[in-house]
């Protein structure tokens, strides 16, 4: 017969420790509980070997006219350490015995004793003169049965003296009798001591939990990777992912992660997989009307991602916002420009200013390269940047062959071709997403009216450049398809961290996640 198994105990033992813990310090534990702790007993035979005009002070306290043969000082405090008030009822004492604790000093006589500090000033008329059940004699001190809230406490100070008869180098420790009906460990007063975390037995308790939940983590381990269950975002199947060549190094490290977390799910990235916005939307339109999806249904196997919004036309492609996109001019090192103002920008891209020397900048024609028509980052640059404005007519089909001894213009396909081409191209001018520009050597951002690309710059509404990154479905795609399993995992925390370490900002940050905007738009 087999056995129960070792992940049953351990999760039975995971349960059974803290609800323990839980009934020993808020059930037994909390009951009423009276303590005592000495916070200060020392002598002061040694006073004399000390060196000061107080030395021997101590040593020269009288009573009665005669010197005290080897006073000492005591410090007690009495306190409710329980859950549950302590009223006079409870002491353990006839009802026409005003007392309700002694403390006895063996070896010594009380001398004199005054209670110094109350937690709270009420309790000061339980010790006023005449106070029955309060007073000293000889060894032992008598102290009223006061009521104590949860916390309560107060502290007697004692001074005492060494009687004649007792010869030993070392006094014992108070001796404290009280006692309340109902308490711990029949109701006895018991020394307590101070645990800034816990108490022992708590302690203990929480020791046997860590060393539960560790067996518990080396367990699963040991049973092997078979046996643990992939997250609820995965999903089997092959998704196809196109557009946006801006977001193209979010979605290509969050596909990597994603299929080795889901070992049943494929993403195959080729060279035409980002080609742009227009062209990634064309291709999942294309697709869905190959398809023919009954009504009510979509695609659960592509996605299309674009740099801001679609064109109308096309109601089956539904959007959902996922990041928010910055973007930035980036301009050749050679040009000796590092900002400009917007009105700069506009008169750049409608041909005003032909020469970097114009904006202060080196003199260098100024040439630009654009993205083809369809990209994102091209679109929002005219409608966020250039007020809808269009780009001036193509010089060269080629980049490579543009003259620059004048101005000119060259269209390029991607974001890293244009960065190449920035680069590489004196007196160039583009425009690309901030990630990937700052990872580019040979070309530099450039603020737009000082601002740099920045969040907080867009959220002031200062910085103009940049756009929602938009996931595309043909329809609504199925619940548990891959193309749903993949926009989860962009909206989990391992997909936030990918989009944040490409330079985009995930959606569900903003202060309008819904429409992805940041506050001053």
């Amino acid at each position: 017969m087999n056995g129960v198994p070792w992940e049953s105990v351990l999760a039975v033992l995971g349960l059974a420790v803290p609800v323990a813990a839980a009934l020993w310090e808020f059930f037994l534990a909390g009951r009423k509980r009276l303590g005592y702790r000495v916070q200060m007993d020392t002598s002061a035979r040694d006073s004399a070997t000390s060196s000061g005009p107080e030395a021997g002070m101590l040593q020269r306290m009288q009573w009665d006219g005669a010197d005290l043969r080897d006073p000492s000082v005591v410090l007690l405090r009495i306190e409710n350490v329980g859950w549950t008030p302590i009223v006079e009822e409870d002491y353990v004492a006839p009802a026409n015995d005003a007392v309700g604790i002694r403390v006895a000093f063996p070896g010594r006589r009380v001398v004199g004793m005054v209670v110094t500090e109350c937690s709270h000033t009420v309790l000061r008329d339980f010790f006023a003169p005449g106070t029955p059940g309060l007073g000293a004699t000889d060894g032992v001190i008598r102290l009223p049965k006061v009521k104590l809230n949860r916390r309560a406490h107060y502290k007697v100070l004692a001074v005492l003296d060494r009687v004649p008869d007792f010869t030993g180098t070392d006094f014992p420790d108070p001796e404290v009798t009280a006692g309340v009906v109902g308490g711990v460990r029949g109701g006895t007063i018991k020394r307590t001591e101070y645990y800034p975390f816990a108490s022992r037995p708590v302690r203990w308790l929480l020791a046997a939990l860590v060393l539960v939940s560790v067996a518990q983590s080396v367990s699963t381990f040991a049973r092997g990777d078979d046996t643990v269950a992939a997250p609820l975002d995965c999903a089997e199947g092959t998704l196809h992912l196109s557009g946006s060549t801006a977001f193209q190094p979010v979605l290509e490290l969050a596909a990597e992660q994603y299929t080795k977390t889901c070992p049943d799910a494929r993403i195959p990235l080729t060279g035409s997989s980002f080609e742009g916005s227009v062209p990634g939307l064309d291709t999942l339109a294309a697709a869905g009307e190959e398809a023919e999806p009954e009504d009510g249904e979509g695609l659960g196997d592509r996605l299309s991602f674009s740099d801001g919004p679609k064109s109308d036309g096309r109601p089956q492609l539904l959007p959902r916002p996922v990041a928010l996109s910055l973007f930035t001019l980036v301009v050749n090192e050679d040009t000796g420009v590092q900002d400009l103002s917007l009105k700069q920008v506009r008169e750049i891209y409608a041909g005003k200013i032909t020469n970097w020397k114009q904006v202060n900048g080196n003199d260098l024609p100024v040439q630009l390269v654009s993205r083809n028509p369809g990209s994102g980052t091209r679109t929002t640059l005219q409608r966020q940047v250039l007020d809808d404005r269009p780009l001036l007519a193509v010089t060269t089909s080629d980049c490579r062959s543009l003259d620059t001894s004048r101005a000119g213009r060259c269209e390029v396909a991607g974001t890293p071709s244009l960065l190449d081409t920035v680069a590489s191209t004196s007196g160039a001018l583009g425009h690309s997403e901030v990630g990937a520009a700052t990872a580019h050597e040979g070309v530099r951002q450039v603020r737009i009216d000082g601002y740099p690309a920045t969040l907080e710059g867009a959220d002031q509404g200062a910085y103009p450049y940049w756009e929602t990154e938009i996931a595309y479905t043909y329809g609504e795609p199925p619940a548990d398809s891959i193309a749903a399993g993949f926009l989860r995992y962009l909206a989990n925390e391992v997909g936030k961290d990918i989009i944040r370490s490409r330079s985009h900002r995930p959606c569900s940050e903003l202060d309008k996640p819904l429409l992805c905007r940041p506050s001053g738009s």
